[in-house]
């Protein structure tokens, strides 16, 4: 019996986040992000981005629960909305290896980081009275980060290595999910 009250729960559950709205698509800024959007409730909604920033050949995921507050003055056809949130961010950037020759010297230098931190989300939308949502938000992850540098140089047949670790807080965050436009399907 607690079997079947819990497969029908789930399934009420499951059955009720689909009927919500949703919106799918890409936000473009310092890289290009899979952007997905779920309706909770009457005003809010939960935002997942998968992150390909374009300056460090890494990848990052956000997480974060918005509150939506409409701007009624500006409606037209559609309707324009702002909304303010607050989750979680994880993101690696792959390890670049730079080979330099200066002279008789040789060296090569492997470096990455991967952090953790809070997500911030602040922005405005657009929503057209067809299934299309436009978007400018800016959503910084700041927190913890490890790096790393590997460092091997070459000199006259002698080989000279370096390899550092170290943690620190994270800056790269407030610029890398920068300000970013977004473009949405909504469904």
């Amino acid at each position: 019996m607690k079997n079947k009250l819990l497969i029908i729960a789930a399934l009420f559950v499951g059955i009720a986040a689909y009927a919500q709205p949703r919106a799918v698509g890409i936000r473009v800024g310092a890289g290009i992000s899979a952007s997905y959007q779920h309706t909770v409730g009457n005003d809010n909604m939960v935002s997942i981005d998968v992150d390909f920033p374009m300056f460090n050949g890494g990848i990052a995921a956000a997480a974060t629960y918005d509150w939506v507050f409409g701007i009624n003055s500006w409606n037209n056809k559609g309707s324009w909305n702002w909304y303010a949130g607050v989750g979680a961010g994880i993101g690696m950037c792959w390890p670049k290896i730079n080979r330099q020759d200066y002279g008789n010297i040789t060296s090569k230098v492997s470096a990455g980081y991967m952090n953790v931190g809070v997500a911030g989300r602040i922005g405005v939308e657009y929503n057209f009275w067809f299934p299309l949502q436009l978007s400018l938000d800016w959503r910084p992850v700041i927190g913890p980060e490890i790096y790393w540098n590997n460092t091997v140089a070459t000199t006259d047949g002698h080989t000279v290595r370096d390899n550092s670790t170290g943690a620190g807080f994270s800056t790269n965050g407030l610029y890398a999910g920068a300000i970013s436009l977004g473009i949405r399907y909504k469904f």
